[in-house]
């Protein structure tokens, strides 16, 4: 059995490495461990919480994950630009899961920053899922 949260992510990265708009912005760097001197703008995997929600005989999930986009281009516009491409993409289809049952995926907020070394533009871009194991 996949933990639902793994498989998740998993749909979340394929869907935005298919998306012509995002990958019009950061070609293939989308990352779950972000490498060493890679190349702005890109989008990286961020935290991820999963609360147990049972009942009965249905063992579910409500799942908060984070995806990350940064920028080094000045001012906010590029991130703000990724962000957007990212959230569009992920509710423009329904995202499916082999083993578990994603029964709702919404985006819940979008934050933009700058990073704490004053250059960097950053978006946390945060949905919430609720998934149910077989």
């Amino acid at each position: 059995m996949t933990d639902p949260v793994l498989e998740l992510q998993g749909a979340i990265v394929a869907r935005l490495m298919a998306d012509p708009a995002v990958t019009s912005l950061v070609g293939d760097r989308v990352f779950d461990n972000v490498p060493a001197g890679a190349s702005y703008p890109y989008v990286s995997m961020g935290p991820s919480d999963a609360l147990s929600d049972d009942v009965d005989c249905i063992t579910g999930f409500e799942i908060m994950f984070q995806v990350d986009a940064w920028s080094d281009a000045v001012g906010f516009p590029e991130v703000r630009r990724v962000a957007d491409a990212v959230r569009s993409a992920l509710l423009a289809s329904d995202l499916s899961l082999v083993e578990n049952a994603l029964v709702t995926f919404e985006h819940r907020q979008t934050r933009v920053m700058r990073d704490r070394n004053g250059l960097t533009s950053h978006a946390a871009i945060t949905f919430t899922a609720f998934a149910e194991q077989p």
